[in-house]
């Protein structure tokens, strides 16, 4: 049930007229800083990051989960959903898929894409819950348990995501586990953290010629005494260690409060070990909540970071979104979401980089702050939405959405979905 062409032209023909007006004043206001707006509005359309299928359904907490309506039922579901994502933004032209949740015939899985001009983006792994069929439970530990049949068997399910994946033309897996311990003593540190490395390195063996790995570090959870890949230092220690096609990714939500994670990016780039990101955002842990929401500064930061180093060779960035939605619409969040990282990538693209760098060389911070404060204060959403409209995207998606009537239509086909259990999806 795919939005119909006819709502979306709807939709923009009420706010073409206003759109068109504050694009032009603001090509006015921009151009006499020297700045040309088409410019500007060419890398918005050029931008684009990945949907998490998961991110479709609705998430929880440790105590309850409860389902929205019209959840997915499966993988072709959440394509669907997906599709709508793209088709009203125009700027999430990839999916990433979770194995085992996703797992379906891969011609199957590229048949429905194409219904919707989606590709596949990076492959994630599933290695911190267990499975009916599994022989072997991974609740202490999975590629870096002390049993190395455990071990083995979490090796082989990462080299099947490879293998699914490969079929589906992405180019890259990403491995987050949740190992690690919750009581002082439960391991050792050192052996723990040495198996793990034993486990990459059997997966990375099986890595095709022109695929990454991604390492994903989270500070905590389950794992609340320590984890195995706890901080940027052990991710960049892995890739290191693991070889040219080992890369780290960042999540935004995966440090501690204040942790400043602009710098990170700056460092792992200079490493060569930055692989993508994991766009969410948090207010006090690993909160997964829609980017932006409370830090839209940092997350203009982090992307002022990206834009200074976007020339550094060999930079192939795989941008994605990992969130929880919890009490809202998943489609609507994911379309927020989107939206917020396409707008701080083109305020970080309106820095006026030379009169930047010469305030840093006399060591004029007041000024080198206050030109980073003028591209975040600029109003880029007629930028934004007159790069959704020349792609064929709505000028406004989240109004439209709603007009379509989309969750109504997949709630009479979708069954209700018991909200039992908890866990985050």
């Amino acid at each position: 049930m795919m939005i119909s062409k006819t709502t979306i032209t709807a939709e923009n023909d009420r706010r073409s007229a206003a759109l068109q007006a504050d694009y032009d004043a603001l090509g006015a206001k921009l151009a006499r800083s020297g700045v040309d707006i088409e410019a500007l509005t060419a890398r918005a359309m050029y931008f684009g990051v990945a949907v998490p299928s998961w991110g479709t359904g609705t998430g929880g907490t440790r105590f309850a989960r409860f389902p929205g309506l019209g959840e997915p039922r499966h993988i072709f579901d959440k394509l669907d959903d997906c599709g709508v994502i793209h088709g009203l933004t125009q700027a999430t032209p990839k999916v990433s898929l979770h194995i085992p949740w996703d797992k379906a015939d891969p011609a199957d899985l590229l048949a429905k894409a194409e219904e919707h001009g989606l590709g596949f983006d990076a492959m994630n792994s599933n290695t911190f819950q267990d499975q009916p069929d599994q022989a072997h439970s991974y609740k202490f530990g999975s590629l870096s348990h002390t049993d190395a049949a455990t071990r083995a068997q979490a090796v082989a399910h990462n080299l099947e995501c490879i293998e699914i994946g490969a079929k589906l033309g992405s180019k890259a897996l990403t491995v987050w586990i949740g190992d690690g311990s919750n009581f002082p003593g439960q391991t050792s540190l050192s052996k723990q953290f040495d198996r793990y490395l034993d486990s990459m390195k059997a997966i990375y063996a099986g890595l095709p010629e022109d695929w990454r790995i991604f390492s994903e570090h989270k500070i905590y959870e389950p794992a609340f005494y320590s984890t195995v890949v706890q901080d940027w230092g052990t991710s960049l220690l892995t890739a290191q260690e693991l070889g040219p096609k080992a890369q780290c990714l960042v999540d935004l939500g995966h440090h501690a409060p204040n942790v400043n994670i602009e710098m990170i990016v700056a460092r792992l780039v200079r490493a060569g070990k930055l692989g993508g990101f994991h766009f969410n955002d948090s207010k006090y842990g690993d909160d997964d909540l829609d980017a932006g929401t409370i830090e839209p500064y940092r997350l203009f930061l982090v992307f002022n970071e990206l834009v200074e180093l976007e020339d550094t060779p060999g930079l192939d960035l795989a941008h994605m979104i990992d969130q929880s939605h919890n009490v809202t619409d998943p489609i609507e969040s994911l379309m927020i979401s989107a939206m917020e990282i396409q707008r701080a990538y083109v305020q970080a693209s309106l820095v006026d980089r030379v009169a930047l760098a010469g305030y840093q060389t006399d060591n004029d911070a007041l000024m080198a702050a206050a030109t980073l404060r003028a591209a975040f204060r600029t109003d880029v959403e007629p930028v934004l939405a007159m790069a959704r409209l020349r792609k064929g995207g709505a000028v406004d998606p989240v109004a439209t959405y709603r007009a379509s009537g989309y969750r109504a239509a997949v709630s009479a086909v979708r069954p209700r979905v018991s909200g039992a259990g908890g866990g985050i999806v």
